[in-house]
């Protein structure tokens, strides 16, 4: 099945909800209107559609392969990529002053959206890069980044980043790998990473190796953490590349999914490449990003620009899913329909349930693209606005999205990509016909970048707790505003809308005040229910934001613009109103009155 761009449902939404025109008044993306999203968007989907898509299915059949040290990527990833970095596209939201092109992250929220949709492992190895050169562009010194990021911003290298040990998950406070200072301002580096994604590929001529270790006589704990650049080539004078690091790949794992994305293990300094040729020797040369110790703080940087990505990769897969599924109903013929509208066995897009399947997928997928393209207008404003209230406000805005687009957005995408498989019945459990990858691929995004439980942990305790539900509440006035418009415009599946967008309201409002009394006082009450609300707060702001299409859709309507798609955003939200919006109280009542049956069983009883 191939896949087509959602670019009119991607303009609608930089148009009408994302304000991609307010977007470029802000100084330095002056060009970056609608006309320019739109020639932007239309040139990205000739290249996913046509190039990165057709490798989809061969990667998952035919997976990235170790050998003796070396990974070989899927037959075809090499010349896409090579086509990606020439187009521009590594540094399309990256500064000019650094080879990229300087665009908002509105617009590019779109672009890595296609990309993950026409093939979720190619597009991971963009993802890791974008990180590690907002790392770069934070925090590291003039020196580094007049050696690394032109190339980084241009493709021509990539990026990866190293977190995780096999002692150390999620709690970083347990990295045992050691970083040793040289006399000439180097640090060696030695420990093992896991879990390293595109660690070691043969798509670019330089790995640039973002790790987490510690300094000798560091504190203990995650404040002992220090950030350093460790490349698979050493780097000349003259940027040419040099001797090859002690840091090389030990094995690649076996995945159910994303299986053509090459997830390394990586063992810097045991000496290893010091039997190579022209090797550092024993010990990989890093150099220090920032400061010592600030480690940690310099990674949430590569992690937050991460974890927005990841969000966009549910959103992508969820996309490539249902494509895949509406092609499927429309083809497959089983049974008459039970309104008799054909006297004979029909394609099983005229059953109900087949359409309440292909609806929810549509709709989930509709309101997690109007909440991350909101999101991206925010964090634009947060960064570039001239206003440093303004500036203050959106970034606000952002940080609280940040874990709904993430958590929401990845486990939409597995329920939607579940539901592919249903609409293909019997066959969709079969590989051949392609739904399953969708749904073995979805899995990981629940769980790299921080599981849902940790987006959830984020949003109770930093988003919600901290500021005492002020931003929350904040959020919860802009939608009541939402309710009233809609109300307003007097037609019924406008106020279908706003009655269940007053009811999801009114309960986060009860659980947001629940969350900040209990956070202190019973922190077992507020976090067992996190996860629940995280899901219902996710669930409330895209309904908000279909909410806020169904005011843009209307009024396009009297003027008689693309009339049958703005009769299908319509439907589209008021199916997610009376679908999946209505199961938010549910969820409240779980948050507020079910916390305790969370914890009641000992645990010697499990």
């Amino acid at each position: 099945m191939t896949y087509k761009a959602p670019i009119k449902d991607m303009l609608f939404d930089m148009e009408h909800l994302a304000q991609i025109e307010q977007v470029a008044q802000i100084p330095g993306f002056e060009d970056a209107g609608l006309e320019t999203a739109q020639a932007v968007l239309e040139e990205c989907a000739k290249l996913c559609e046509g190039v990165v898509a057709p490798l989809n299915v061969p990667g998952d059949l035919n997976p990235s392969s170790f050998k003796d040290g070396v990974v070989t990527t899927t037959p075809g990833f090499a010349d896409a990529f090579k086509q990606y970095a020439e187009g521009g596209w590594q540094g399309l939201q990256h500064p000019a002053d650094f080879g990229g092109q300087g665009l908002p992250k509105t617009i590019g929220a779109a672009c890595i959206e296609m990309l993950n949709s026409a093939n979720l492992s190619f597009a991971l190895c963009p993802l890791l890069t974008d990180g590690a050169i907002e790392a770069l562009l934070t925090a590291g010194s003039d020196e580094l980044k007049s050696t690394y990021l032109e190339k980084l911003v241009t493709g021509e290298w990539t990026g990866t980043m190293n977190l995780t040990e096999p002692q150390a998950g999620s709690d970083l406070a347990l990295v045992r790998t050691r970083a040793e200072p040289q006399g000439d301002g180097s640090y060696k580096v030695f420990g093992t990473k896991i879990f390293i994604t595109y660690g070691e590929h043969d798509m670019a001529d330089n790995i640039v190796h973002l790790v987490l270790a510690r300094v000798a006589g560091a504190p203990e704990g995650v404040k002992g953490i220090s950030l350093f650049v460790v490349p698979k080539f050493l780097v000349n004078q003259d940027g040419s590349l040099g001797k090859r690091n002690d840091v090389h790949c030990v094995s690649i794992e076996h995945k159910m999914g994303i299986k053509a994305s090459p997830t390394a293990v990586l063992q810097f300094g045991d000496g290893t490449a010091a039997s190579i040729a022209d090797s550092t020797g024993p010990g990989a040369v890093g150099y220090l990003v920032g400061e010592e110790n600030r480690g940690l703080e310099y990674m949430f940087i590569m992690m937050n620009a991460a974890r927005y990505a990841v969000g966009l990769q549910g959103l992508a897969v969820a996309e490539r899913a249902y494509q895949h599924a509406v092609a499927y109903a429309k083809e497959r013929v089983q049974s008459r329909p039970v309104d008799g509208s054909v006297k004979a066995s029909a394609t099983i897009i005229h059953h109900p349930d087949v359409r309440r399947m292909l609806m929810t997928m549509r709709a989930s997928n509709e309101g997690c693209r109007a909440m991350a393209t909101t999101a991206a207008a925010a964090y634009d404003a947060a960064h570039h606005h001239p206003d440093a209230e303004v500036r203050q406000a959106n970034q606000t805005f952002y940080e609280f999205m940040v874990p709904l687009v993430k958590g929401y957005s990845t486990e939409m995408s597995l329920e939607v990509t579940s539901l592919g498989v249903q609409v293909h019945g019997g066959m969709g459990f079969i590989e051949e016909t392609g739904a399953a990858q969708y749904y073995r691929d979805a899995k990981i995004l629940t769980i790299y970048e921080g599981t849902t439980a940790i987006q959830a942990n984020d949003l109770v305790g930093r988003k919600t707790a901290r500021d005492g539900g002020l931003t929350a509440k904040a959020i919860a006035a802009q939608i009541e505003k939402t309710e009233a418009a809609l109300i307003a415009s007097g037609t019924d599946t406008a106020k279908a809308v706003a009655r269940n967008l007053a009811q999801a309201r009114e309960a986060f409002v009860q659980v947001v005040d629940f969350i900040v009394a209990k956070a202190k006082a019973d922190p077992n009450a507020a976090y067992a229910g996190s996860v629940p609300y995280l899901m219902l707060t996710g669930n409330l702001v895209a309904g908000w934001q279909l909410g806020r299409s169904v005011l843009a859709a209307q009024d396009l309507l009297t003027k008689g613009q693309d009339t049958a798609f703005m009769q299908a955003k319509l439907a589209t939200a008021q199916f997610y109103a009376e679908h999946i919006l209505t199961r938010v109280p549910g969820q409240a009542d779980a948050v507020i009155n079910g916390a305790a049956s969370v914890m009641a069983l000992p645990m010697e009883l499990f």
